[in-house]
This record gives C-alpha cells, structure tokens and sequence, in this order.
C-alpha cells in the first residue's frame, strides 16, 4: 500500500509541474495547442506555439533545484521524438512550422529552468 501512494503522491507532484509548466509557457507567449498527449511510441507533455515555431515540451519535477540538473539527462529523446512525429503527421497544418524540443524542469521554490532547443532529430 506505501508504493501506491508514493505512486499517487507523485502523480500528482508531476500533474502540478506540469500546470506551473503551463502558465510559465503562457506568460512567455506561448498558445498551448494540447498537454499530456499519449501517442503511439510515447506521450508528450506539453505542445505550445508562438509565432511560426512549434515546440514539444518535456517537463521534469524534482524535489530540489538542485535536482534540476540532472532533469535534462532524464529525457528519453527518442520517445519525445516519436511522439512528435506521431502528433505531426495527426496534425499537418503545423508540419512546415519550424519544430523545436525544450525541456523544462521545476521544483519547489525555484524558478522553471527552460532549456530551449534541447535536442534535436538526428
């Protein structure tokens, strides 16, 4: 019964980072076209448009700001990559947009560490 409500506690932990997430995206100018998208090869966090590029948004919580640092190691790029390919070919009409992959990483009583362009298609 302990691991299910670890499991729960961080669910939630995630959901909220993911709403901080947002509204960070929003105040920067960001129209969010879709969050927590589950899509064949893997799920996307957070899709959001400004101007003519579309980014694909992964968002690490941590407990700590100094966890931060290894959020962007936990990206797993080719799932986050997939994802998105799967979500283009859904959606056409962003596909000859420029596409970018950022991460974002929060924890409590820290500002949200954006990293823009964290990766890229090889």
């Amino acid at each position: 019964m302990v691991k299910a409500e670890q499991r729960k506690r961080a669910e939630r932990f995630g959901r909220s980072a993911e709403s901080w997430a947002i509204l960070y995206l929003r105040l920067k100018g960001y129209c969010i076209l879709g969050t927590r998208l589950k899509m064949r090869g893997g799920e996307i966090d957070v899709v959001a448009r400004r101007g003519d590029i579309t980014i694909f948004v992964e968002v690490k919580a941590r407990q700590t700001a100094a966890g931060l640092d290894q959020a962007y190691e936990a990206v797993n790029q080719k799932r986050i990559i997939q994802a998105a390919n799967h979500w283009l070919s859904q959606n056409p009409q962003y596909a000859d947009t420029t596409i970018r992959f950022d991460v974002i990483g929060l924890a409590p009583l820290a500002w949200p560490m954006h990293i823009v362009d964290a990766f890229q298609i090889n």
